[in-house]
């Protein structure tokens, strides 16, 4: 029953992310009248510092979080799995590139070299996206490889081999099945990586542009009131947390329910 919880909130995000641009949000509609309104009966969520609805903001803030979360997820899992089995099943000098360009990566923290990139390609939605996706590709790159070199000479893909199968065929049709298991849950939490760093560079600037929305965006312009005017502070940073702590619950769910191990010494 644990799993119910945040999945309703995992659910209910990418709902609202999926839904919102039909919904009627103003969230660049500047009143002066409710500048650091504070939350009461008829606005939940009050007005940041330019008069600004919150709850509209933060809606539209989600959306911008899950598009970017969804996108460097499927692309560096895309990306890192292929390399990552290509360069085990093939050897040889591949393998060995590989493994040269992902030690290089690794000699850097992932979010310092995200930095980096975002800063030299200039501030901008589809900018994060490629830095996240330059700097998120090695992790599955480097599990792909080690789940691949201890398949590639199981029964399995030694019949399909002496069957007179290709190496395409082989890689599509048995290898990658067989390691889809460990990189799904390496993707789940992967995602809840990619959503605090995408809030981290909007945080410093070099994510989303004003004024659009975006929860870590938010957060920094709300650090200069939270004396006078918390809520502008807490309310993306209580989103944040939510969606970060359900997506990490389910991915914690998720690998205990593929776990074959753990199920038999259960049972």
């Amino acid at each position: 029953m644990r799993v119910w919880l945040p999945l309703l909130l995992f659910i209910a995000w990418a709902l609202l992310a999926l839904i919102s641009p039909w919904l009627p949000l103003v969230p660049d509609k500047i009143d002066l009248h409710n500048i650091l309104t504070q939350p009461n009966s008829e606005v939940w969520l009050g007005f940041d510092e330019l008069g600004r609805s919150m709850s509209d903001r933060l809606l539209v803030g989600a959306r911008t979080t899950f598009f970017v979360a969804v996108s460097v997820v499927l692309l560096t899992l895309v990306v890192g799995s292929v390399l990552g089995t290509i360069g085990a099943y093939w050897g040889g000098w591949a393998d060995h590139v590989l493994v040269r360009v992902i030690d290089v990566f690794l000699a850097f923290p992932g979010i310092l070299l995200a930095i980096a990139l975002a800063g030299v390609l200039g501030p901008g939605l589809d900018n994060v996206i490629i830095a996240l996706t330059a700097v998120g590709w090695v992790g599955y790159a480097r599990l792909a490889r080690a789940q691949v070199l201890s398949l590639k000479n199981s029964d399995q893909v030694l019949a399909a081999r002496a069957l007179g199968a290709r190496s395409t065929r082989i890689i599509r049709s048995h290898l990658i099945p067989m390691i889809s298991a460990p990189l799904i849950v390496e993707a789940s939490f992967g995602f809840a990586g990619v959503v605090i760093a995408e809030a981290g560079l909007s945080f410093l600037g070099l994510g989303v542009q004003p004024p659009t929305a975006s929860w870590g965006s938010m957060i920094r312009e709300g650090t200069d009131y939270m004396l006078v005017a918390p809520h502008v502070v807490i309310a993306p940073g209580l989103a944040l947390m939510t969606a970060v702590l359900a997506v990490n619950l389910l991915g914690d769910w998720l690998r205990d329910w593929m776990d074959v191990k753990s199920k038999v010494a259960r049972g």
